[in-house]
């Protein structure tokens, strides 16, 4: 049978055949590879929302009482307690509002959603960002680079058995006219490598599109990006020239 259909195609057209068969194989694997990538993406914000959506009814649901308890310290004529009371509340309305400010808009959208995000998890946070209002970097390709970051820091941190050991890190500073964004989360194990490669430990890829999409970033800015891990710690360090 092959033979026959050598013959009637030639050897130049069997091999385009298989050329064609090749492309076509690794057009639906790469296909099925954005897929899950797309996926994950929606999975991981649909998380955010909901947890604001918690958040902001918690926050209504308190705002009755808050309301009631005022109105009765003025109907009591309670003015110095009122007065104490709104300065509690007032504290406490700054603690929650956000858990970081960057001096960025887009940055802390971005950055607010995740950590308060990874608090519900039961993670510790830890968080220290100034970033400029403007910057040569685009708003798109610095969330790609901090949100898969984050999302890592994340996933790494919910896979310590130890709750009490899970914990995340930031950093983002200004230093010598380059934005350095540094991330150390928790992290169990070894991870995969392939020589200085750090590979995903999701199964079905070798090396996940966010961080194919966060090297190439890095590189398209000509920026610097080092990863790094010891026992129990994961840490990556990115920095962009400004």
């Amino acid at each position: 049978m092959y033979r026959g259909i050598v013959m009637v195609l030639g050897a130049a057209g069997v091999m385009g055949l298989c050329v064609l068969f090749a492309v076509l194989f690794i057009r639906r694997t790469v296909d099925r590879r954005i897929a899950r990538y797309q996926n994950d993406l929606v999975q991981k914000h649909t998380e955010e929302v909901e947890n604001m959506y918690r958040q902001t009814r918690g926050w209504r649901h308190d705002l009755k009482t808050h309301i009631q308890t005022m109105k009765a310290h003025l109907t009591l004529g309670e003015y110095d307690r009122l007065e104490e009371y709104l300065n509690e509340l007032d504290a406490d309305l700054e603690a929650v509002d956000s858990i970081v400010r960057t001096g960025n808009v887009a940055m802390d959208a971005l950055l607010n959603s995740k950590l308060s995000l990874a608090r519900s998890k039961g993670i510790q946070v830890e968080a220290k960002a100034v970033v400029p209002d403007r910057l040569s970097v685009s708003e798109v390709d610095l969330g790609i680079i901090v949100g898969n970051m984050m999302d890592n820091a994340m996933e790494a941190c919910m896979k310590t058995s130890e709750e009490k050991n899970r914990f995340l890190r930031v950093y983002m500073d200004v230093l010598k006219g380059q934005l350095y964004i540094y991330v150390m989360n928790s992290a169990e194990g070894n991870p995969r490598k392939a020589g200085r490669l750090y590979l995903t430990s999701k199964a079905g890829r070798d090396h996940g599109y966010g961080l194919i999409r966060m090297d190439r970033v890095v590189e398209k800015y000509h920026g610097f990006l080092d990863r790094q891990n010891e026992e129990g710690v994961f840490v990556t360090e990115v920095l962009l020239p400004l």
